[in-house]
């Protein structure tokens, strides 16, 4: 039996460092559990969407993939992209990987309609632009004040 000295101070931690230390043990030290979890598990792709009077344009940052391992389709009013995000390295042991990896899907809902025969879609140093024109029924229109 051993006497430790009780040293309140010593015991107190900040609510960050128990968060920080409570993420670390439920996502990142699992073990080989987590890491299959992990693989499982889709990536959320972060977008930036835009929109002009004519059209929606969507832009995706995809390092290290080709136009062939990204696949983009419309099913009425929903836009899916998805593919996988390759690991850089293979064969090795990480002390710690923060860059994304894995299979990623995003769907998106449109709230406008949209001519799909016109959209296009750019891949051009790891991003990819997809620009969708808005149908004529959507686009805005002026309408001018006849004087009596």
């Amino acid at each position: 039996m051993s006497i430790t000295n009780l040293s309140p101070l010593r015991e107190m931690r900040t609510l960050r460092e128990a968060m920080d230390e409570l993420l670390e043990e439920s996502f990142v030290h699992r073990g080989q559990r987590g890491t299959e979890l992990q693989q499982e598990r889709r990536l959320r792709l972060p977008l930036d969407v835009y929109t002009t009077p004519e059209e929606i344009v969507i832009v995706a940052s995809l390092p290290g993939l080709t136009p062939d391992e990204v696949d983009i389709s419309i099913d009425g009013d929903r836009l899916t992209i998805q593919g996988a995000l390759r690991r850089p390295l293979e064969n090795v042991d990480y002390l710690f990987q923060e860059r994304a990896c894995g299979p990623f899907s995003r769907t998106l809902t449109l709230n406008v309609p949209i001519n799909t025969d016109e959209a296009e879609a750019v891949f051009e140093n790891g991003v990819l632009t997809l620009t969708l024109p808005k149908a004529e029924e959507s686009r805005p229109k002026t309408i001018k004040v006849k004087k009596n």
